[in-house]
Protein backbone atom coordinates (compact mmCIF):
# COMPACT_ATOMS: atom_id res chain seq x y z
CA UNK A 1 0.00 0.00 0.00
CA UNK A 2 1.30 3.44 -0.89
CA UNK A 3 0.74 5.11 2.45
CA UNK A 4 3.18 2.14 4.03
CA UNK A 5 6.13 3.26 1.86
CA UNK A 6 5.15 7.20 2.48
CA UNK A 7 6.01 5.89 6.24
CA UNK A 8 9.51 5.62 5.78
CA UNK A 9 10.36 9.25 4.44
CA UNK A 10 14.05 9.82 3.76
CA UNK A 11 15.25 12.90 4.42
CA UNK A 12 15.41 14.60 1.53
CA UNK A 13 11.72 14.98 1.51
CA UNK A 14 9.56 18.02 2.16
CA UNK A 15 6.65 19.54 2.54
CA UNK A 16 5.80 23.10 0.50
CA UNK A 17 3.25 25.92 1.66
CA UNK A 18 3.21 27.19 -2.17
CA UNK A 19 1.50 30.46 -0.83
CA UNK A 20 0.24 33.45 -3.72
CA UNK A 21 2.51 35.90 -1.79
CA UNK A 22 5.10 33.54 0.10
CA UNK A 23 6.73 30.18 -0.22
CA UNK A 24 7.59 28.18 2.98
CA UNK A 25 9.62 25.08 2.40
CA UNK A 26 9.86 22.37 5.46
CA UNK A 27 12.39 19.91 5.60
CA UNK A 28 11.14 16.64 7.25
CA UNK A 29 13.22 17.19 11.04
CA UNK A 30 14.77 20.47 10.01
CA UNK A 31 11.68 22.79 9.86
CA UNK A 32 11.46 25.87 7.91
CA UNK A 33 14.55 26.26 5.71
CA UNK A 34 13.19 28.34 2.91
CA UNK A 35 10.70 31.38 3.74
CA UNK A 36 10.75 33.85 0.46
CA UNK A 37 8.48 35.62 -1.67
CA UNK A 38 6.42 33.60 -4.60
CA UNK A 39 8.25 35.65 -7.33
CA UNK A 40 10.30 34.82 -10.38
CA UNK A 41 13.00 37.41 -12.07
CA UNK A 42 12.70 35.67 -16.37
CA UNK A 43 15.19 37.32 -19.38
CA UNK A 44 13.92 36.87 -22.19
CA UNK A 45 17.06 36.70 -25.36
CA UNK A 46 15.76 37.66 -28.54
CA UNK A 47 14.70 34.15 -29.91
CA UNK A 48 12.10 34.23 -27.23
CA UNK A 49 13.62 31.80 -24.84
CA UNK A 50 13.66 32.54 -20.82
CA UNK A 51 16.21 32.14 -18.28
CA UNK A 52 15.71 32.15 -14.83
CA UNK A 53 17.81 35.13 -13.64
CA UNK A 54 16.60 35.13 -9.37
CA UNK A 55 13.75 33.64 -7.34
CA UNK A 56 11.98 34.45 -4.25
CA UNK A 57 13.47 37.57 -2.12
CA UNK A 58 16.39 38.73 -5.21
CA UNK A 59 13.44 38.20 -7.57
CA UNK A 60 10.91 40.43 -5.38
CA UNK A 61 13.53 43.19 -5.18
CA UNK A 62 13.55 43.45 -9.01
CA UNK A 63 9.67 43.89 -9.20
CA UNK A 64 8.52 47.61 -10.59
CA UNK A 65 12.34 48.25 -11.89
CA UNK A 66 13.24 45.45 -14.15
CA UNK A 67 14.24 46.62 -18.26
CA UNK A 68 12.25 45.63 -21.22
CA UNK A 69 13.24 42.03 -21.52
CA UNK A 70 13.90 41.01 -17.38
CA UNK A 71 10.57 40.81 -16.36
CA UNK A 72 9.74 40.05 -12.48
CA UNK A 73 6.44 37.13 -12.06
CA UNK A 74 4.16 36.10 -9.63
CA UNK A 75 3.17 32.92 -11.17
CA UNK A 76 0.51 31.62 -8.62
CA UNK A 77 -2.42 34.15 -8.84
CA UNK A 78 -5.36 34.30 -6.43
CA UNK A 79 -4.23 31.13 -4.94
CA UNK A 80 -3.76 29.76 -7.99
CA UNK A 81 -1.33 28.90 -10.85
CA UNK A 82 -1.50 31.63 -13.20
CA UNK A 83 1.78 30.66 -14.81
CA UNK A 84 2.37 26.61 -15.40
CA UNK A 85 6.26 26.90 -16.34
CA UNK A 86 7.40 29.33 -14.06
CA UNK A 87 6.01 27.96 -11.23
CA UNK A 88 7.79 24.37 -11.94
CA UNK A 89 11.07 26.45 -12.60
CA UNK A 90 9.75 27.95 -9.44
CA UNK A 91 9.38 24.75 -6.70
CA UNK A 92 12.38 23.30 -8.85
CA UNK A 93 14.51 26.29 -7.73
CA UNK A 94 13.34 26.18 -3.94
CA UNK A 95 13.90 22.25 -3.93
CA UNK A 96 17.25 22.52 -5.09
CA UNK A 97 17.79 25.38 -2.40
CA UNK A 98 16.19 23.00 0.15
CA UNK A 99 19.20 20.42 -0.42
CA UNK A 100 22.09 22.95 -1.05
CA UNK A 101 22.59 21.44 -4.30
CA UNK A 102 22.07 21.29 -7.96
CA UNK A 103 22.03 17.40 -8.86
CA UNK A 104 18.75 16.18 -9.31
CA UNK A 105 16.30 15.86 -6.50
CA UNK A 106 13.37 13.27 -6.29
CA UNK A 107 12.03 14.34 -2.92
CA UNK A 108 8.18 13.21 -1.77
CA UNK A 109 5.93 16.62 -1.16
CA UNK A 110 3.47 17.37 0.08
CA UNK A 111 1.46 20.63 -0.79
CA UNK A 112 -0.84 23.16 0.74
CA UNK A 113 -3.51 23.87 -1.25
CA UNK A 114 -6.52 25.96 -0.93
CA UNK A 115 -9.67 24.46 -0.26
CA UNK A 116 -11.60 25.76 -3.29
CA UNK A 117 -9.26 24.80 -6.27
CA UNK A 118 -10.85 23.02 -9.18
CA UNK A 119 -9.65 19.50 -9.99
CA UNK A 120 -7.94 20.90 -13.33
CA UNK A 121 -5.75 23.99 -10.84
CA UNK A 122 -5.38 20.61 -8.52
CA UNK A 123 -3.68 18.67 -11.31
CA UNK A 124 -1.77 21.89 -12.32
CA UNK A 125 -0.14 21.85 -9.22
CA UNK A 126 0.51 18.20 -9.25
CA UNK A 127 2.26 17.87 -12.63
CA UNK A 128 4.16 21.18 -12.04
CA UNK A 129 5.71 19.27 -8.72
CA UNK A 130 6.34 16.30 -10.81
CA UNK A 131 7.70 18.25 -13.66
CA UNK A 132 10.48 19.89 -10.90
CA UNK A 133 11.59 16.44 -9.96
CA UNK A 134 9.05 14.73 -6.99
CA UNK A 135 8.73 11.82 -6.96
CA UNK A 136 5.39 11.67 -5.23
CA UNK A 137 2.89 14.45 -4.60
CA UNK A 138 0.71 14.73 -1.80
CA UNK A 139 -2.05 17.30 -1.35
CA UNK A 140 -3.51 19.02 2.32
CA UNK A 141 -5.95 21.68 1.90
CA UNK A 142 -5.02 25.02 3.43
CA UNK A 143 -7.97 24.91 5.97
CA UNK A 144 -6.49 21.90 7.70
CA UNK A 145 -3.11 22.74 7.40
CA UNK A 146 -3.83 26.54 9.15
CA UNK A 147 -5.61 24.06 12.21
CA UNK A 148 -2.87 21.72 12.40
CA UNK A 149 -0.28 24.99 12.63
CA UNK A 150 -2.48 26.88 15.27
CA UNK A 151 -2.10 24.15 17.69
CA UNK A 152 -5.50 22.45 17.25
CA UNK A 153 -5.87 18.58 17.49
CA UNK A 154 -7.92 17.99 14.98
CA UNK A 155 -8.84 14.66 15.71
CA UNK A 156 -11.15 15.55 18.61
CA UNK A 157 -15.02 15.80 18.56
CA UNK A 158 -15.10 18.95 18.67
CA UNK A 159 -15.39 21.76 16.17
CA UNK A 160 -12.73 24.08 15.74
CA UNK A 161 -13.41 27.37 13.10
CA UNK A 162 -9.99 28.91 11.63
CA UNK A 163 -9.92 31.63 9.26
CA UNK A 164 -6.75 31.94 6.97
CA UNK A 165 -6.45 35.23 5.25
CA UNK A 166 -3.34 34.44 2.95
CA UNK A 167 -2.50 36.39 -0.37
CA UNK A 168 -4.86 35.08 -3.01
CA UNK A 169 -7.44 33.48 -1.29
CA UNK A 170 -9.15 33.93 2.69
CA UNK A 171 -9.85 29.65 3.78
CA UNK A 172 -12.95 29.22 6.17
CA UNK A 173 -12.66 25.68 7.69
CA UNK A 174 -14.57 24.17 10.24
CA UNK A 175 -12.36 20.93 11.96
CA UNK A 176 -14.08 17.81 13.88
CA UNK A 177 -12.62 14.63 14.02
CA UNK A 178 -10.09 15.00 11.52
CA UNK A 179 -11.80 16.31 8.58
CA UNK A 180 -13.18 19.57 7.22
CA UNK A 181 -16.97 19.81 7.95
CA UNK A 182 -17.39 23.19 6.48
CA UNK A 183 -15.46 24.94 4.18
CA UNK A 184 -15.10 28.17 1.93
CA UNK A 185 -12.76 29.51 0.02
CA UNK A 186 -12.98 33.09 -1.57
CA UNK A 187 -10.38 34.99 -4.03
CA UNK A 188 -10.49 38.41 -1.25
CA UNK A 189 -7.04 38.53 0.97
CA UNK A 190 -3.80 40.47 0.83
CA UNK A 191 -3.21 40.73 -2.97
CA UNK A 192 -7.25 42.43 -3.41
CA UNK A 193 -6.64 44.56 0.13
CA UNK A 194 -3.57 45.92 -2.12
CA UNK A 195 -5.29 46.74 -4.76
CA UNK A 196 -7.77 48.18 -2.45
CA UNK A 197 -5.02 50.68 -1.57
CA UNK A 198 -3.98 51.10 -5.28
CA UNK A 199 -7.20 52.58 -5.79
CA UNK A 200 -8.17 54.54 -3.43
CA UNK A 201 -4.50 56.49 -2.82
CA UNK A 202 -4.85 56.75 -7.14
CA UNK A 203 -9.04 58.06 -6.30
CA UNK A 204 -8.50 60.07 -3.64
CA UNK A 205 -5.38 61.93 -4.06
CA UNK A 206 -4.29 61.36 -7.91
CA UNK A 207 -1.20 59.40 -6.87
CA UNK A 208 -0.38 56.35 -8.59
CA UNK A 209 1.49 53.77 -6.32
CA UNK A 210 2.82 49.90 -7.25
CA UNK A 211 1.87 46.85 -5.15
CA UNK A 212 5.20 47.15 -3.06
CA UNK A 213 3.80 50.67 -1.71
CA UNK A 214 0.58 49.49 -1.49
CA UNK A 215 1.61 46.56 0.62
CA UNK A 216 4.24 48.52 2.78
CA UNK A 217 0.99 50.72 3.74
CA UNK A 218 -1.25 48.20 4.68
CA UNK A 219 1.73 46.77 6.83
CA UNK A 220 2.96 49.91 8.24
CA UNK A 221 -0.55 52.11 8.79
CA UNK A 222 -3.17 49.28 8.02
CA UNK A 223 -6.20 48.46 10.50
CA UNK A 224 -9.12 47.30 10.93
CA UNK A 225 -10.69 49.74 13.37
CA UNK A 226 -9.92 53.30 14.82
CA UNK A 227 -6.97 53.41 16.99
CA UNK A 228 -6.61 55.18 20.04
CA UNK A 229 -3.56 57.13 18.39
CA UNK A 230 -3.89 57.30 14.66
CA UNK A 231 -0.85 56.32 12.60
CA UNK A 232 1.01 58.19 9.28
CA UNK A 233 3.26 57.68 6.66
CA UNK A 234 5.06 59.30 4.15
CA UNK A 235 4.24 57.75 0.45
CA UNK A 236 5.62 58.08 -2.31
CA UNK A 237 3.96 57.96 -6.30
CA UNK A 238 3.74 59.69 -9.70
CA UNK A 239 0.67 62.48 -9.94
CA UNK A 240 -1.34 61.09 -12.72
CA UNK A 241 -2.43 64.56 -13.54
CA UNK A 242 0.67 66.26 -13.64
CA UNK A 243 3.03 63.06 -14.46
CA UNK A 244 5.71 64.19 -11.85
CA UNK A 245 7.22 62.51 -8.50
CA UNK A 246 5.16 63.67 -5.53
CA UNK A 247 4.73 62.86 -1.92
CA UNK A 248 1.82 62.44 0.09
CA UNK A 249 0.98 62.07 3.91
CA UNK A 250 -1.15 59.24 4.53
CA UNK A 251 -2.89 58.12 7.75
CA UNK A 252 -4.47 54.85 9.28
CA UNK A 253 -8.00 56.12 8.79
CA UNK A 254 -7.05 56.17 5.13
CA UNK A 255 -5.61 53.39 4.73
CA UNK A 256 -8.84 51.69 6.96
CA UNK A 257 -11.52 53.82 4.17
CA UNK A 258 -9.70 51.78 1.70
CA UNK A 259 -9.59 48.23 3.48
CA UNK A 260 -13.41 48.45 3.81
CA UNK A 261 -14.58 46.59 1.12
CA UNK A 262 -12.31 43.58 1.12
CA UNK A 263 -12.48 43.28 5.15
CA UNK A 264 -15.83 43.40 4.63
CA UNK A 265 -16.26 40.48 2.22
CA UNK A 266 -14.23 38.63 4.26
CA UNK A 267 -16.17 39.08 7.25
CA UNK A 268 -19.58 38.51 5.23
CA UNK A 269 -17.98 35.45 4.24
CA UNK A 270 -17.34 34.31 7.38
CA UNK A 271 -21.01 34.84 8.44
CA UNK A 272 -22.31 32.59 5.92
CA UNK A 273 -20.45 29.94 7.22
CA UNK A 274 -21.71 30.25 10.30
CA UNK A 275 -25.02 30.30 9.15
CA UNK A 276 -25.41 27.04 7.57
CA UNK A 277 -23.22 25.05 10.83
CA UNK A 278 -24.70 22.67 12.42
CA UNK A 279 -26.37 23.52 16.31
CA UNK A 280 -23.52 21.25 18.03
CA UNK A 281 -20.66 22.43 15.96
CA UNK A 282 -21.93 26.40 16.31
CA UNK A 283 -21.89 25.56 20.92
CA UNK A 284 -18.08 24.55 19.85
CA UNK A 285 -17.18 27.97 17.98
CA UNK A 286 -19.35 29.60 20.60
CA UNK A 287 -17.20 28.14 23.50
CA UNK A 288 -13.44 27.94 21.61
CA UNK A 289 -13.54 31.28 19.50
CA UNK A 290 -12.00 31.32 16.22
CA UNK A 291 -8.57 31.10 15.30
CA UNK A 292 -6.83 33.93 12.64
CA UNK A 293 -3.93 32.60 10.72
CA UNK A 294 -2.09 33.67 7.93
CA UNK A 295 -0.72 37.54 6.97
CA UNK A 296 -4.09 39.39 6.49
CA UNK A 297 -4.05 38.27 10.53
CA UNK A 298 -1.64 40.74 11.32
CA UNK A 299 -3.61 43.82 10.24
CA UNK A 300 -4.15 45.62 13.45
CA UNK A 301 -7.62 45.11 14.95
CA UNK A 302 -9.02 42.62 12.72
CA UNK A 303 -9.73 40.21 15.20
CA UNK A 304 -11.96 42.86 17.00
CA UNK A 305 -13.58 43.82 13.58
CA UNK A 306 -14.40 40.59 13.16
CA UNK A 307 -15.49 39.76 16.57
CA UNK A 308 -18.45 43.17 16.84
CA UNK A 309 -19.32 41.41 13.21
CA UNK A 310 -20.13 38.10 14.18
CA UNK A 311 -20.54 38.34 17.96
CA UNK A 312 -17.84 35.52 18.95
CA UNK A 313 -14.81 35.97 20.39
CA UNK A 314 -11.70 35.71 17.50
CA UNK A 315 -7.96 34.96 18.65
CA UNK A 316 -5.10 35.83 16.44
CA UNK A 317 -2.90 32.48 16.47
CA UNK A 318 0.67 33.16 17.45
CA UNK A 319 3.12 33.31 14.68
CA UNK A 320 -0.27 33.85 12.02
CA UNK A 321 2.38 33.73 8.76
CA UNK A 322 4.01 30.72 9.37
CA UNK A 323 0.39 28.39 10.54
CA UNK A 324 -0.08 26.82 7.29
CA UNK A 325 3.48 26.46 6.71
CA UNK A 326 4.08 24.72 10.06
CA UNK A 327 1.02 22.85 9.78
CA UNK A 328 2.17 21.32 6.36
CA UNK A 329 5.40 20.18 8.42
CA UNK A 330 3.57 18.61 10.89
CA UNK A 331 1.79 16.33 8.37
CA UNK A 332 4.93 15.43 7.02
CA UNK A 333 6.68 14.63 10.52
CA UNK A 334 3.81 12.66 11.51
CA UNK A 335 2.44 11.22 7.86
CA UNK A 336 1.40 8.00 10.01
CA UNK A 337 -1.24 9.71 11.87
CA UNK A 338 -2.71 12.63 9.44
CA UNK A 339 -2.21 10.29 6.13
CA UNK A 340 -6.21 10.29 6.03
CA UNK A 341 -5.80 13.91 5.09
CA UNK A 342 -3.73 13.78 2.05
CA UNK A 343 -4.96 13.45 -1.48
CA UNK A 344 -3.10 11.49 -3.41
CA UNK A 345 -2.42 10.86 -7.42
Amino acid sequence: MIFNKFIGLFSSDLSIDLGTANTLVIVKGKGIIINEPSVVAVKTDRYGHQKVLAVGREAKEMVGKTPGNIKAIRPMRDGVIADFDITEKMIRKFIQKAHGRTSLISPRIIICVPYGLTQVERKAVRESALSAGAREVFLIEEPMAAAIGAGIDIREPKGNLVVDIGGGTTEIGVVSLGGLVLSKSIRVAGDKIDQAIIDYVKRKYNLLIGERSAEEIKITIGTAMPLDKELSMIVNGRDQVEGLLSSIELTSEDAREAMRDPLREIGEALRNVLEVMPPDLAGDIVNHGIILTGGGALIRQLDKYLSELIRIPVYVADEPLLAVAKGTGRALEEIDLLQELFEHE
